[in-house]
């Protein structure tokens, strides 16, 4: 049963500003620490970190809470499957609020065009 669905949409300009004007601190203060990693490794850092923002965003709108309730961005963590499709974990008080919930599974699909990220998640219960 779907208990929420969260959608966002990122300017990707605008996370490259953020970037400049801050550097690696807006990173750190979105991203988990694994994810962190792969930052740090890749090439185009702003498409990853512009991507993962929209994402954890449409999670936070699916969960119903927005990023209140002592939920951040850094207890959502963002991997990917052996084949590529984005995965959720949710850590801290995200995951506290999708026990108490009944939140079983989060479905979350991302894609980036030259302007824009754009991320869509769907919250499911049993």
């Amino acid at each position: 049963m779907i208990y929420g669905v969260g959608t966002d949409i990122v300017d990707i300009q605008r996370i490259e500003r953020s970037l400049e004007r801050h550097g690696d601190k807006f990173a750190e203060r979105t991203l988990a620490p694994q994810e962190l990693d792969i930052y740090y490794q890749i090439k185009n850092k702003v498409n990853y970190l512009a991507k993962r923002f929209a994402a954890k965003e449409a999670i936070s709108k699916a969960l119903g809470t927005g990023m209140r309730h002592g939920i951040d961005f850094v207890q959502l963590v963002i991997t990917n499957d052996e084949i590529g499709k984005p995965q959720v974990r949710l850590e801290g008080k995200a995951k506290d609020w999708a026990q108490q919930q009944s939140i079983t599974t989060i479905h979350l699909s991302i894609s980036d065009e030259k302007k824009h990220a754009v991320a869509f998640a769907v919250a499911e219960t049993d």
